[in-house]
């Protein structure tokens, strides 16, 4: 147990970096949840509960100062002076009533203690919900990466099919471009035998009117079955080129098709927030959960100097049966549980101030919410709340991040 003279200043010095760090560790987290919703509501209900916590810690350490005063300036003088009277009945009446006062207090404190423990409960829990956060999100991001990825092998496979078809069919037309110049050839080649038909084949661009015409003015059967060979050659080639502008028309369709399908997964991708952030919470809310110990340690520290105190106190009551001869004994008794009382009434006011500044001004950083900020501004307070605790706790501080900030 600490004793009553190393309550001040030395057992309350490291009070105020450890409620300073929670405060900042809160302003960290409550930054790196602003694409998280629902954990920075969250995060948000925690810091408020921390900052009511040392509101009443701040309350609890006024109930002692206060106890510390009344025993100090009225009690113990009133005890005293009962004591030099020789008034052992009024002098029980004193220690009774200081009796209550100490009890009342004991009990304050150890429900303090038992807050801390449950809020430390609630941090933990909390944790637990970031890391099952990161996981899923984790989880989503690797599955949408995946749709994504096979979305894009489709596309790219479209696409190649399309160039594919697109040269296939430049090549039938050219095809079918050729033939038709030998079908032309062919009539000229004829023309000797029917004049009319080699100026209409001159004249004539169109290959099926020049086909017909052959047709009706040729009889030789050995013309007529070559002009039906380049026909059906040609034929062939026109039901390729149809087919081909079918495929061409049909995988255009499924392009446009998968590129939305494209579009929508790269959307929901965008969607899922950066996990990267989360890293920062969780190493927070750890160290949150650490000091939060470390506090409730602090404050069953108080409970075991008040049970000293009430000890120190009560040490010559048995003294009061035989007070005429005992009373120098008595009232060096009394005068020792004043100054400890005195002593701890003095660690108590330094401990309230840190407890008050901590529940009135260390959280208004909840009154912004950081999803509104802009990257610039995210970045900033970013910056300079790690720079804070750099400066608190250098070696245990947040690891510092090269990474930008938060995307919006």
């Amino acid at each position: 147990m600490v004793a009553v003279s190393q309550w001040s200043p030395t057992f309350v010095q490291d009070l105020l970096p450890a409620a300073q760090k929670t405060a900042l560790l809160y302003n960290l987290s409550y930054l790196c949840l602003a694409n998280f919703p629902n954990l920075e509501r969250i995060i948000r209900s925690r810091a408020v509960e921390t900052q009511l916590l040392f509101g009443s810690s701040d309350a609890t350490m006024l109930k002692c100062i206060l106890t510390s005063e009344n025993l100090v300036q009225s009690l113990f003088p009133m005890l005293t002076k009962a004591v030099e009277k020789n008034k052992p009945v009024l002098a029980v009446k004193f220690l009774n009533k200081a009796q209550v006062w100490i009890k009342e207090i004991i009990s304050e404190v150890d429900r303090i203690v038992e807050k801390y423990d449950l809020h430390n409960k609630d941090v933990a829990s909390s944790t637990s919900d970031v890391v099952k956060e990161k996981i899923e999100t984790d989880k989503k991001i690797t599955q949408q990466d995946h749709e994504m990825k096979q979305t894009e092998n489709t596309l790219n496979d479209l696409k190649s099919k399309l160039q594919k078809a697109t040269q296939e069919l430049c090549e039938v037309e050219r095809k079918i471009s050729s033939k038709s110049q030998e079908i032309q050839e062919f009539a000229k080649s004829i023309t000797k035998t029917s004049k009319g038909l080699g100026i209409f084949a001159a004249v004539v661009p169109f290959v099926g009117l020049i086909v017909k015409s052959i047709y009706d003015a040729v009889h030789d059967p050995e013309n007529v079955a070559r002009m039906k060979a380049l026909e059906a050659e040609l034929n062939n080639l026109i039901a390729d080129k149809t087919a081909l502008k079918q495929k061409q028309w049909q995988l255009e369709l499924q392009i446009i098709d998968w590129q939305m399908k494209f579009a929508k997964a790269n959307f929901d991708r965008n969607s899922i927030p950066d996990p990267i952030h989360l890293n920062d919470v969780q190493s927070s809310l750890s160290k949150i959960q650490a000091i939060l110990i470390q506090l409730k340690n602090f404050w069953e520290n108080v409970a075991q100097l008040l049970k000293y105190l009430e000890q120190k106190t009560f040490v010559g009551e048995d003294l009061v049966e035989d007070l005429v001869e005992l009373k120098d004994e008595f009232l060096e008794s009394i005068k020792a549980a004043e100054e400890a009382w005195s002593s701890f009434g003095a660690g108590c006011k330094k401990a309230s101030v840190i407890f008050k500044i901590q529940a009135k001004d260390a959280y208004k950083f909840l009154e912004v919410s950081p999803s509104s900020l802009s990257k610039e501004q995210w970045q900033t307070e970013y910056e300079s709340v790690k720079e804070q605790l750099q400066k608190i706790d250098p070696v245990q501080s947040v690891t510092p991040s090269n990474t930008p900030a938060i995307s919006k």
